[in-house]
């Protein structure tokens, strides 16, 4: 008797496995929402969470023009997902959480937190507006594959955290504007005919460029712009040792530091990141007085800055084969703290 149960049981997990995989058609792949009633969601939350997870088609999510004053999270169960909004000016996904609202820190300041691969937007803006009170993300994207298009991202200090250590992130034809290191983070990410508005004296970027990584934020054919009061902008300053950030054929205003780069307050980063830059116009592009430790990329140099190089599997993280024979095991220690 045992033995029938087991095999029913077996049959009919066996058959649902294949429902679940040889049935695609079964399963929803379009979805919509509309502040106005007049989608299938009011709510862009609501209508991720009614998605399948690792769905067996891509999922498209249509967004009526509105502004979205909610928080939202697309999980990294939720792959191949297209966010398509109406259009960019009046399609606002928007909250105010900041760092030390409650128990809020930078990394959960967020406005949209993108986690799902293969991910794509259109036509939306991504904004956070609490003001200049600190950390405050516009939006969080640890996803690999990631692709922002015709987007808009507003905020003040950290409007974007390119995350994900091997994550992949393109921002196409976007603009994004901030205050203190508003593009930051671990990813490798190409910024391409991008508009970029810096609002006060401070840093465009800070990468913190997972060492071995031959690529970190490459900007393309960009255009950054500064506010009337801005008089001192520097281009980058490393987050962490080995930051990345290239500025290639990108029109440069006058409010560009003369030295262009900063290290942070600490010289040995001058060691190990790579700050360049290649064919840049503009008042700010001058490079007679740019700090030593960065470079004008040659000609030759300048040719590996393609797409399909920068995002290739062999320009990340060097092969690290054989990671999981390091044995780390050591005594336990008990300290308590207190001084005998």
């Amino acid at each position: 008797m045992n033995k029938t149960i087991f095999l029913i049981a077996l049959i009919f997990s066996c058959s649902f496995a294949f429902a679940q995989t040889g049935n695609p058609q079964q399963y929803k792949y379009v979805f919509t929402v509309a502040k106005d009633g007049s989608g299938e969601f009011k709510y862009i939350q609501d209508a991720i969470d009614a998605m399948r997870v690792y769905p067996l088609a891509s999922i498209t999510l249509y967004i009526k023009n509105g502004v979205y004053n909610e928080k939202i999270e697309l999980p990294a169960t939720n792959t191949d997902v297209t966010f398509i909004g109406e259009s960019v000016e009046k399609t606002i996904i928007t909250f105010n959480d900041y760092s030390g609202r409650g128990k809020h820190t930078t990394f959960t300041s967020y406005t949209a937190k993108i986690s799902g691969n293969r991910f794509y937007a259109e036509n939306i803006t991504f904004a956070n507006s609490a003001g200049p009170v600190g950390q405050a993300l516009a939006l969080y994207v640890d996803a690999d594959k990631a692709v922002f298009k015709n987007c808009k991202f507003l905020g003040n200090q950290d409007t974007i955290f390119a995350a994900g250590e091997n994550a992949r992130q393109l921002f196409l034809d976007c603009y994004i504007e901030g205050t203190t290191d508003f593009i930051f983070g671990p990813s490798t990410a190409v910024f391409q005919n991008c508009s970029i508005k810096a609002k006060s004296n401070s840093y465009i970027t800070a990468a913190s460029t997972t060492p071995g990584k031959q690529f970190g934020y490459v900007f393309l054919d960009c255009k950054i712009v500064a506010d009337s009061s801005v008089t001192k902008l520097y281009l980058g300053r490393p987050w962490r040792a080995h930051a990345k950030t290239v500025f290639i054929r990108c029109e440069m205003p006058k409010q560009i530091a003369p030295e262009g780069w900063s290290n942070w307050g600490n010289p040995a980063n001058e060691q190990t990141v790579l700050y360049a830059e290649y064919q840049c116009t503009g008042e700010g592009a001058a490079t007679g007085k740019r700090v030593a430790w960065s470079k004008q990329l040659s000609d030759k140099e300048a040719k590996a800055y393609t797409l399909e190089s920068i995002f290739s599997n062999n320009s990340l993280v060097k092969d690290e084969s054989g990671w999981f024979m390091q044995s780390r095991s050591k005594p336990f220690e008990w300290t308590s703290g207190k001084t005998q």
